[in-house]
């Protein structure tokens, strides 16, 4: 294979080399193979008991360089100081077909950067994880990805006594927010070099910029960021997907959806769903998240600036995620309606309205959020408002009339829509399923008993998740009562 390594050649100072920490009698959870064909990496890699060993942290093939980064970060909106790859270990950077990637362990053990941790991670959360990176992938929201999840009988105490658990991850690079605010806000001198190089090495290798924009290199990083993040919360949004736990180190220097704790794909839509239960304060509450994003390339911007040097150029670079997250909020839900943007200005203002007033029938009620979008995709094809498929729109909501009202709005709109291609359109935004809350914590209860049949069932399932899969109907069912029980934490 070959190693490039690129972020290893940066220096001493943005990471520290440090041997996994061995597992006894690691085992395969999951081994994502489709991901493995893409990268045309070497079969034996998911295949032989060669490869266990090193995905559990057991060994190392050559070329492999094992580093722990050092970034620094806001949580929760407070100053948090020096943070890094506590639990997550850098392998190394691979040379493949489809392009770039870095492979890291997460949960490999204790790093010079694990502070109070152990280093490791659990089943419970490591198969959330690697479920969740590839629902986004087959969703076409960018993301780090999982190649494979392997797991071990030793022991790890969280809330309580719970197996541990190693995720694989690939990414073109892991690279935060929080890396150039930990060079940013320290005294030495020479930390202003190292800023210089982190954003040369992403200017490099990483990021497209539009010269267009300004002559400054760092202003034009910086407007690359704040584009790549408007658009992946907009994404986000259209789906119902809530992180939980958005802070500066979370948060991708590459627009990618990054570390998946305390997430949820929303049942009952709710425009203050906190999915995180250690987030007393509801900070990243899902109609939050757009403007949390803006903090946080505030934050960004703040550690670039002994870069960029001009505060009203950084500020301008700042100011297109209004627009830019406006716009592709507009589109994405203008999609998931069916509706196309012929008609100028005047026309998108009422298909503004026209969301904004769904969105408000969908929080009255607490809808269900993937079901509704997708039993509508179902019903737009049908200008009989009977229809079996509006009736099954229809028995989603308590209030009649108001669900009408709403019908009536919207047909009329679709009526200037081709409506057969207008759900066709539909059914290719609105996905069938989604990992829900409920679907990941049967995986869960499955594994912790050896069988790990459903982890991968749901990876193949989440692979296409706007495909019917007849197989798989049961999947897109309403979630059981118990569903709404089920709390995630910052140790998810």
């Amino acid at each position: 294979m070959n190693w490039i390594n690129r972020f290893a050649l940066l220096g001493s100072e943005f990471s520290q080399e440090v041997q996994p920490t061995p597992v006894p009698q690691p085992a395969w959870v999951s081994r994502n193979f489709d991901l493995g064909q893409e990268m045309a990496l070497p079969d034996d890699w998911l295949v032989g008991s060669e490869g266990v060993e090193v995905f559990a942290g057991n060994g190392l093939w050559e070329g492999m360089s094992p580093r722990a980064t050092v970034y620094s970060g806001h949580q929760f909106g407070q100053w948090a100081g020096q943070l890094g790859d506590g639990r997550a270990l850098y392998l190394g950077e691979l040379e493949t077909p489809t392009g770039r990637f870095e492979i890291q362990l997460k949960g490999a053990g204790l790093t010079p950067y694990s502070r109070m941790g152990d280093g490791r991670a659990v089943l419970r959360s490591s198969i959330r994880e690697y479920l969740c990176s590839e629902a986004m992938h087959g969703l076409g929201i960018p993301t780090t990805r999982a190649l494979c999840l392997t797991t071990s009988p030793q022991r790890v105490i969280r809330e309580e006594i719970e197996t541990a658990a190693i995720v694989t991850r690939i990414a073109p690079s892991f690279i935060r927010f929080g890396h150039f605010e930990h060079f940013a806000n320290q005294t030495k001198p020479e930390a202003r070099d190292s800023l210089r190089r982190l954003a040369d090495h992403c200017l490099e290798h990483h990021i497209q910029t539009d010269t267009g924009f300004s002559a400054n290199p760092y202003a034009n990083l910086l407007h690359a960021v704040t584009l790549k993040t408007a658009e992946l919360m907009a994404q986000w949004q259209s789906v119902g997907f809530c992180h939980g736990v958005m802070n500066t180190d979370n948060m991708s220097i590459l627009g990618l959806s990054l570390d998946y704790g305390p997430f949820q794909f929303m049942d009952g839509f709710d425009p203050q769903h906190i999915c995180n239960h250690s987030d007393h304060q509801g900070r990243y509450a899902y109609e939050r998240q757009p403007q949390v994003a803006y903090w946080n390339l505030f934050c960004l911007a703040q550690a670039l600036m002994p870069l960029i040097e001009e505060q009203e150029l950084a500020m301008k670079a700042l100011e297109t995620y209004k627009s830019a997250f406006s716009e592709h909020w507009l589109q994405k839900f203008s999609a998931k309606l069916g509706l196309t943007a012929a008609g100028g200005q005047a026309s998108q203002d009422k298909d503004k309205h026209l969301i904004q007033e769904t969105l408000e029938l969908l929080t009255n009620e607490r809808t269900d959020f993937t079901a509704f979008w997708r039993r509508l995709s179902d019903a737009a094809a049908f200008d009989q408002l009977d229809h079996v498929a509006w009736k099954r729109v229809a028995e989603l909501f308590i209030d009649a009339t108001a669900f009408k009202q709403w019908q009536s709005h919207y047909a009329a709109r679709l009526s200037a829509e081709d409506r057969f291609s207008c759900a066709s359109r539909m059914h290719q935004v609105n996905p069938k399923y989604v990992l829900r809350n409920h679907l990941a914590e049967a995986a869960i209860q499955k594994s912790k008993q050896g069988d790990h049949s459903e982890v991968e069932t749901l990876l193949k399932l989440l692979r296409h998740p706007f495909a019917e899969q007849a197989e798989f109907e049961h999947y897109a069912n309403l979630p059981p009562e118990w569903a709404s029980s089920i709390e995630i934490s910052c140790s998810s």
